[in-house]
């Protein structure tokens, strides 16, 4: 599990509120019981420095690990992470079938 630095949760969590690949990444971090910190950004794309500072993009949902010393982008690559990182490693491809069919989708 990520360390807490000075009492802050190791993982911040950049994210857009409404945000579907957001909201996939905030899924995550709680299935895995990690502490992180949310810090909503803004949502004109062109305004989101902060994200562009420490991830080299604009788009979101980003995590900083602190723990681990990873910067990452893109829902999918940050899921598959903290699922090998602090989980039981990446959701094969019948338990994600299986999910999104409960969830009335496909993947």
């Amino acid at each position: 599990m990520s360390e807490p630095t000075d009492g802050e949760p190791a993982i911040t969590f950049y994210r857009l509120q409404g945000c579907p690949f957001c909201e996939r990444v905030a899924r995550t971090l709680e299935e895995q019981g990690l502490d992180y910190r949310s810090r909503f950004v803004e949502p004109l794309h062109s305004r989101r420095d902060v994200v562009k500072r420490v991830a080299g993009v604009r788009t979101v949902p980003v995590i900083v690990d602190d723990g681990t010393g990873v910067t990452m982008a893109e829902s999918a690559n940050i899921v598959d992470y903290l699922e090998s990182t602090y989980g039981d490693g990446p959701e094969t491809e019948p338990a994600a079938a299986t999910r999104a069919a409960d969830a009335g989708g496909e993947e």
